[in-house]
């Protein structure tokens, strides 16, 4: 893992200065000092900033009464542009997290494939989105780029963490599915190709029945404000939108595992409220047993064709029973069988283990969020409770096959960890992700074409049939899927020609090409090409975020990113 440095060593006199806040802050370039000792050099970030601190494009205004106080800029500084907010928060020094235990499984990148030596592309479905909220946990501490750790930045995760303006799906489909191609930004000889899924939403008010367990870790890891306070706080919004139609039970676990309510209506909010606002951290975090137990219950009150799914919060520090991925992977591939879907939503930091929480979530059936303030409890709990717990379709893969007499070679962005064989595709036996009502999922291909100088033949085929393909077909996106609680999937094929192909890129499009380039830019792609943050916050200036308030904090955190680097 990398480690975190000191970025800056401040006079006494600046952190007085900074302590009154953005709006008492001085613009003097003196402000912002060096120490012979630190090698950094002197930099004047009014002037890197100067031309963002006029302009109304990404300002953000995430900081809402819903953000905590050390949290939200003060108001004086929301009056102001995020340039000038960035510029004065950041003065504090970053936090030294040397020695911190936080766990990621490392990513292997791909790279280009010919498409004369293998056409296809196959992967499983991936709606999980803590890899960003974690990131702008680290972003909001002061992390530079390079003290990020490897592993942590999954490319995907942030793609999906954002809604888009996808299609919606016709009768009969679960998904509703969007195709464009356009210029990379980054590489002037290859394109990207954007693959969009969209699934209808669902009012969770006539949603089918659930039965909801609740397994909460409350071991002495979990004692910080940032673990079982705000998880309290997330599982008390959760319960206020549950209703009579609805069971929770509630297990704990520490040294021991513990039952503390058991299939209570949801309309019981009081009882509930009661249960979870009195839980107290202490011990050692016996996981394993805990899943068993809450795996126990929800088959107990199982219901047929309604929604059954074990709600798993912890930091994912698991140090008794069964602790390493691979004992964890084979408890969850066997106890999911019983129909039970679990989910995992991941607190704190410093020791919070991402590699088995990302491991439960996928083998589990569900999806892994991690949670980092108030709002985000909320956004996942609350504003997309059916996407968080009901499914809608089931082990989602794709399988993109590629006409090689116009793409000669493709990169697939992001899904390291979520690639199959190709035989895989069309064997219902094996896994693949799923994905929940009101989900969006985005795809990215950079992918070369035979018209331009840059070619990818490969090795060539001595052997192959040279079955030619219609030349107006880029490629063909096939989608299969199983129906909540079938055996056997169903196949849904999507072609696509040189007519997806524009000069300006849709608004969805230009925003996603920036996630991407941001999370090659903060991984040091190896593909990266020209990729730069500067580029990142170019083309941010040409898209409207203003009305999606998710969007527009990701603007603050880019330009946050890059000051915090340089």
């Amino acid at each position: 893992m990398k480690k975190k440095v000191v970025l800056l060593l401040l006079t006494t006199m600046v952190m007085g200065n900074v302590l009154t806040g953005c709006g008492n802050a001085t613009s003097d370039e003196s402000s912002y000092v060096t120490s012979e000792e630190t090698g950094i050099e002197e930099t004047g970030i009014e002037e890197i900033y100067a031309e963002e601190a006029t302009e109304e494009a990404c300002v953000s205004e995430y900081a809402t009464e819903e953000y905590a106080a050390d949290e939200a800029p003060t108001e004086a500084c929301k009056e102001r542009s995020t340039a000038d907010c960035i510029m004065e928060e950041s003065a504090n020094p970053a936090v030294d997290i040397i020695g911190s235990s936080e766990e990621y499984n490392a990513i292997d990148e791909m790279g280009f494939v010919a498409a004369s030596v293998n056409p296809l592309s196959t992967f499983s479905a991936d709606v999980d989105t803590a890899s960003y909220s974690n990131l702008r946990r680290m972003i909001e501490d002061g992390y530079a780029i390079d003290d990020i750790p490897d592993g942590a930045v999954r490319i995907e995760e942030l793609l999906n963490y954002f809604d888009y303006d996808y299609a919606q799906p016709k009768r009969g489909e679960a998904f509703g599915v969007t195709t464009e191609i356009a210029d990379c930004p980054w590489n002037e000889n290859t394109k990207i190709a954007m693959i969009g899924l969209n699934t209808k939403d669902i009012d969770f008010a006539k949603a089918p029945d659930s039965n909801l367990v609740f397994l909460l870790d409350v071991s002495g890891s979990m004692y910080s404000e940032d673990k079982l306070p705000l998880l309290q706080q997330s599982f008390s919004m959760l319960t206020e939108n549950l209703t009579k139609k609805d069971k929770v039970s509630i297990v704990v676990y520490a040294g021991d595992d513990r039952v503390i309510l058991e299939g209570v209506d949801g309309s019981e909010q009081d009882e509930i409220l009661d249960a979870i606002n009195s839980l107290e951290a202490g011990g050692s975090t016996a996981g394993s047993k805990g899943i068993i137990t809450a795996y126990e219950l929800a088959e107990e009150y199982f219901i047929e064709g309604g929604n059954n799914r074990v709600i798993l919060a912890t930091d994912g520090d698991l140090n008794v029973g069964l602790t390493t991925e691979e004992e964890l992977e084979e408890l969850i591939t066997e106890k999911k069988e019983s129909g039970v879907y679990l989910s995992v939503l991941g607190f704190g930091t410093e020791n919070i283990k991402d590699n088995k929480m990302e491991t439960l979530a996928d083998k589990g059936n569900g999806n892994y969020a991690y949670i980092d303030s108030v709002k985000e409890a909320k956004k996942v709990l609350v504003e997309e409770m059916g996407a968080t717990l009901i499914t809608v379709a089931e082990d989602v893969k794709f399988q993109v096959e590629f006409n090689p007499d116009v793409v000669t070679g493709y990169r697939l962005i992001g899904y390291e960890n979520r690639q199959l064989a190709e035989q895989d595709f069309v064997d219902d036996t094996k896994d693949a992700g799923e994905v929940g009502a009101g989900h969006t999922v985005t795809v990215l291909y950079e992918i070369i074409t035979a018209d331009t100088e840059a070619t990818y033949s490969g090795t060539k085929l001595k052997y192959a049939e040279g079955r030619k393909l219609p030349n107006e077909e880029w490629f063909t996106v096939n989608i299969r899927y199983k129906e909540p609680g079938e055996a056997e999937s169903g196949l849904h094929s999507y072609p696509v020609d040189k007519k997806d192909y524009v000069e300006e890129a849709s608004q969805d499009m230009q925003f996603a090409m920036a996630v991407a380039e941001f999370g090659l830019v903060v991984n040091d792609s190896d593909y990266k090409g020209e990729a730069n943050m500067r580029s990142v916050i170019d083309r941010l200036k040409s898209i409207d975020t203003k009305s999606d308030e998710y969007k527009d904090e990701f603007c603050y955190l880019v330009r946050r990113l890059d000051n915090n680097t340089n």
